[in-house]
């Protein structure tokens, strides 16, 4: 197995502190794998989950909250060379039992994991929002319970899937799904549970075992997670939990070359890497990556609703790849919206993310923030102009305000690199092949939005943006049906519907002679 990924790498990719590297050290006490932490009232482990069981580890890393940089929550077990061979190796046990089964069978017990998920919403989001600050309302509103949707999402396709039959040259022909393998999910820290459950019902609604690797600054949800998958009777193997940094686990799973599908959202960066090791062992590996994305106002769209839905992206601390933080506003509106634009701005609430009144969520860790900041220390330096924000609301806390940045060019940083932090730039445009111009200029193609009461218009820029998602007139609404992904350096593959069951099938052929078979 190859170690892709350096220390180093892994403190600039996931922005873990060097001394938060080695969490608390080596326990002073044989670790108990059935022991609880108490979080807020709910019990939660802190352990491995692998072959339906928990594992402990030697060593642990520390979890805090961003909502009191004070709070430890966990010291979690951190996953080794030997936590990922164990992991593999049940995943393979574990896929032979699961790919036995029907898919109507599969489905049976993918509807009782997303039952189990309704009856603990509440915890889950507790818990979430104390792990990565994202706000409480909209965590157990929208985002728990899309969790479980996901997965009942997957039942059904797979249990309603009609093979392609069809008659060629003598022979009938059909396309059989045989599940591929082992699976390895590697998720974010952002919104960390229903992406998760994303990439997971797919993979296990095709048949495949999985292990799922969660991002170690926010991996709390996914412990919960499988204490349900448990419950809901999947066989030993077939779902794994494997908690750690990407030097010491990472690395290791996804070169394993008894994985057979890999399926990775975070940073190019990381995507790369991971790319190679994929590629060594001709895995089939799809990305999920960073976003730069057009928000779009022309002038003869509803400016107010579009000003409202631009201030609404410095929501969850801008921590979000959709987002539109490139304001493209045609120039002869640009007063109008930006009267509109900083008024619902001003209207956010900064707070503890689990008070219903809070708009403003932090940011996850004190090491994202400092980043974020440098994004805005270097805009001012090369001469950007500031038109608000750009600093913290208190010293010492992880929360930041809204920011709006007016480029001295195109070129600046502050377009064209990802910050995820709430930081948007604002440009103007006097036509419309000026504004798909700028909407294309970044290396990016996650997505993009175009506010615009032109029906014409809006099928001219709906396919001239590039991205792999396009809204004109809303944003974040998604069929679960539809194809996911990006263009560019936003990623490769795409996930949603039956093609996330096609990347985690083997595909088939089988002809038979006509009239050779009775």
């Amino acid at each position: 197995m190859i170690d892709i990924f350096s220390k180093e790498l892994i403190i600039h990719l996931y922005c873990l502190q060097p001394n938060e590297l080695t969490g608390s050290g080596s326990r002073t006490a044989m670790p108990d794998p059935n022991e609880r932490t108490d979080i807020d009232g709910i019990a939660v482990s802190p352990h491995h989950f692998i072959g339906g069981r928990r594992v402990a580890s030697d060593h642990t890393f520390a979890v805090r909250s961003p909502l009191d940089w004070n709070l430890r929550l966990a010291d979690v077990s951190r996953g080794t060379r030997r936590t990922a061979e164990m992991a593999v190796a049940a995943a393979v046990k574990g896929f032979h039992r699961w790919s036995a089964l029907k898919p109507s069978e599969r489905a049976t017990v993918l509807c009782r994991l997303a039952d189990l998920i309704d009856a603990h919403a509440a915890e889950i989001a507790a818990i979430e929002c104390l792990d990565m600050a994202m706000l409480h309302e909209s965590l157990q509103r929208r985002l728990v319970p899309r969790g479980a949707l996901n997965f009942r999402n997957y039942a059904e396709l797979v249990a309603g899937y009609e093979e392609r039959c069809w008659s060629s040259k003598g022979t009938r022909n059909r396309v059989v799904r045989d599940p591929a393998g082992p699976a390895v999910i590697i998720t974010p820290w952002n919104a960390p549970f229903m992406l998760s459950t994303w990439k997971l019902a797919p993979a296990l609604a095709a048949g495949n075992s999985v292990i799922l690797k969660p991002a170690e600054w926010s991996p709390l949800s996914a412990s919960l997670l499988a204490d349900l998958a448990n419950e809901a009777g999947f066989p030993e193997g077939a779902f794994n939990v494997v908690q750690g940094l990407g030097s010491e686990v990472g690395a290791d799973l996804v070169s394993d070359p008894r994985v057979r599908r890999i399926s990775f959202t975070g940073s190019p960066e990381t995507a790369r890497h991971i790319g190679v090791a994929a590629a060594q062992n001709i895995v089939p590996f799809t990305a999920e990556l960073g976003g730069k994305g057009p928000l779009i106002v022309f002038a003869d769209a509803d400016i107010e609703a579009a000003a409202r839905k631009a201030a609404a992206q410095f929501e969850d601390s801008g921590q979000v790849c959709l987002a539109g933080t490139r304001l493209l506003v045609e120039s002869s509106v640009k007063s109008e919206f930006m009267e509109h634009f900083v008024l619902y701005t001003e209207q956010h609430v900064y707070g503890d993310s689990r008070d219903p009144g809070t708009t403003l969520s932090a940011a996850i860790h004190p090491v994202h923030l400092e980043r974020v900041e440098g994004f805005v220390r270097r805009a001012r330096e090369a001469g950007d102009r500031i038109i608000f924000g750009g600093q913290r609301f208190e010293a010492g806390k992880l929360w930041y305000q809204p920011t709006l940045i007016e480029p001295a060019s195109n070129e600046s940083e502050v377009v064209q690199k990802e910050i995820f932090g709430p930081v948007l730039t604002l440009q103007t445009f006097d036509s419309e092949p000026q504004a798909v111009g700028l909407a294309n200029s970044t290396e990016y193609g996650l997505s993009g939005i175009v506010y615009t009461s032109d029906a014409k218009r809006a099928e001219r820029m709906g396919r001239a943006v590039r991205a792999g998602t396009v809204w004109v007139n809303t944003f974040l609404v998604r069929d679960l049906t539809a194809p996911f992904g990006g263009c560019g350096i936003s990623g490769i593959g795409r996930e949603g519907g039956d093609y996330a069951l096609d990347f985690h099938s083997d595909l088939k052929t089988v002809q038979i002679l006509e009239g050779s078979v009775r």
